[in-house]
Order: C-alpha cells, then structure tokens, then sequence
C-alpha cells in the first residue's frame, strides 16, 4: 500500500513539476513572439500567437500526463496503452494547428509581399494535405509500425486509385499546371473560347470559378480551361488600350478636329475613374475618309478592362458636346445619286 501511495505521489510530483516547466516554456515564448511582434511590426506574430496559444495549453499537459506515466512503475500493458494514447493526442494536436496555421500564415505572407496572386484553394489543400501526411506518418513511426509497408501498401493502391480517377486526377494536375505557370491567377479578368467571360475567383483542386459581369458563376473544369483557347485582359499588363472613332464632315478642318478631340479628352483625365494620364491619349486620322464622314480614333488606356465601358461613356458624350458647340455636326449616312436625261432612241 505504501509503495503504491508513493508511486503516485511520485507521478503527481513529476506532472506537476514538468507542466509547471511547460508552462513556463510557452509563457516565456509568447513574450518573445510578442516582442518581436513589437519590434518588426509583422502580422506573422498575430498569426502564430493566435494559431497556438490554445492548443499550447494542451501541450503541457500532455506532456507533463506523457512524463509522468513514462517516470511511473505502471503496469507495462497499461503504461505502454497510456504513452501511445498521450502521443497520439500530442501528435494530432500539432498536425491540426499547423495545419491550420499554414492556410492563415500563406495568405498573411502573399498580402504582405504584395504579390497579386492570392492563395488558391489547390494550393491551401496541397499544403494541409502534405502536414496531414507527413503528421500521420511521425505518428506511426512513434507508435512502432514500420512505415516501409505503409508506403508499398499505398503506392500499390495509388496506382489503382489512380486508375479509377484519372478525370479527377487529370483535373488536379491542371489545377497544379494553373498555379505554376500562371496562364491566369486569381482577380483576373478572362474571355473564354466560349465566349464567357469574368473574374477568376478560385482555382480549386477540380475546378476554376469564374465570377461574370452578371454575377453568375461559370464553373470550369480545370483540364477543359486549360485545353481551351482563353484572353486575359491582366495579362501582361492590368492597363488597356480603348480606341473610340470619331465621324465629322468631309468639309471640316482636319487639324482642328485633331485639337479639339484631344483637348476634350486631356481634360477628362482625373474626372473619369479609371482614365489614364500615361500612356499620353493621342488623336489619328485613322481610319480616314469615309463614304458620309472623316472618321479620327482617339486612343487612351484605362486602368483595367472593367474601367472601359465607363470610360468609353463619358469620352463620347463630352466629345459630342464640344463638337456640338463647335458647331460641327455628326454626320448622317448619305448617298448622292446623279440622273442624267435618257438618250433618244437610235434611229432605224
């Protein structure tokens, strides 16, 4: 009886001591992250302190359960039982918060860097699936199964899982394909071969949302988006060129109209979101004289293609008006028809 009160006496010091560590650890942790949090102004420390500071909890008590039940004369079968079941725990806990820690701490990283391709839904679960595995593969390390047959046994069923799935793994190798060469990235705007078009939303490990300017969802397959022949407008450049013909009569004064087109346009800029300064808008007597008209193209660039449309918009009607205060009309199509008499019949 003695023996046994001491023995758990003995295993109530030894948790209370190694926790009581542990928990001096991680408070000792959090001031560092927080002072460094202070000292480099980064989000990381927000991002892991939020990420961790409950599951560290557990963590010490496991620990100090793991220390001791292993400084415990326990009986073997029952101390043997309770170590796998305390590192088990210990194992999942740290696989699920990194897990999760890895998504937060990829998309912090990405806004941070400025970089205009955010984090995917490919790429935020090839990155939980690759912790999960690698967590589940320490996990049956530590609890005495060789790992060996475990990868024999699942590259044998990865070939005949992908055999069954080659739709769904021909889908998530083109989701792969998207993200690294980056024919189109999240917050693009696209056209498809179809004709759709809109704004990537997501590229998943199956498919690509593509958001359209009526609020549908075009959802794609990614190895039919990447078969098929696309136009990004943000690519190489978010800028666009627009060109707007301009028809006035043929009795008008080329180089007036050239001053006045161009007049109107510069002071445009600033007024109209999404108008551009640089490149400088130019005026071309191109493409020239017409059947009704003297036709000139104002060229501008806007910011991105959803700024055209409105840009356009307001380009024509104040051109309009200052033609129209210039009194110079737009012309109408016309045609000029010559008669001339009937010739008297030839004579026999």
């Amino acid at each position: 009886m003695g023996s046994a009160t001491t023995q758990i006496l003995t295993a109530t010091a030894v948790f209370a001591v190694v926790t009581a560590v542990a928990f001096g650890l991680r408070y000792l942790a959090i001031r560092a992250v927080r002072r460094w949090a202070t000292a480099t102004t980064t989000p990381f420390s927000a991002v892991i302190l939020d990420s961790f500071r409950l599951p560290s909890l557990m963590w010490c008590l496991l620990i100090g359960l793991y220390t001791a039940v292993d400084t415990a004369e326990l009986p073997q079968q029952f101390s043997a039982t309770a170590l796998k079941i305390l590192f088990s725990l210990l194992v999942i806990s740290v696989t699920v918060a990194t897990a999760n820690l890895s998504g937060t701490a990829l998309q912090v990283g990405l806004k941070q860097s400025h970089i205009a391709t955010p984090a995917t839904g490919l790429t935020l679960t090839f990155m939980k699936v690759v912790i999960w595995v690698t967590g589940g593969l320490v996990l049956l390390g530590g609890l005495g199964m060789s790992i060996t047959p475990v990868l024999t046994a699942l590259g044998v069923g990865g070939l005949a899982v992908a055999l069954a799935l080659q739709d769904t793994l021909s889908n998530f190798f083109a989701g792969i394909h998207l993200l690294i060469e980056q024919p189109i990235r999240v917050g693009d705007f696209i056209k498809l071969e179809s004709g759709q078009e809109g704004y990537v939303e997501d590229i998943s490990w199956r498919t690509t949302r593509i958001r359209m300017p009526s609020n549908d969802m075009v959802i794609l397959p990614n190895s039919k988006l990447t078969q098929s022949v696309l136009v990004n407008y943000h690519l190489p450049d978010p800028r666009r060129g627009i060109s707007i013909v301009i028809g006035v009569p043929h009795d008008a004064d080329p180089d007036m109209i050239e001053r006045v087109l161009l007049e109107e346009t510069l002071s445009t800029i600033g007024a109209v979101p999404g108008l551009l300064a640089e490149p400088a808008p130019s005026v071309r007597f191109i493409p020239g004289v017409g059947e009704s008209s003297l036709n000139f193209s104002v060229n501008c660039h806007v910011r991105e293609f959803n700024d055209h449309a409105l840009v356009q918009h307001e380009l024509r009607k104040r051109m309009f008006k200052r033609l129209k205060r210039e009194g110079i009309q737009i012309p109408l199509p016309q045609q000029t028809v010559y008669l001339r008499p009937s010739l008297p019949p030839a004579s026999a």
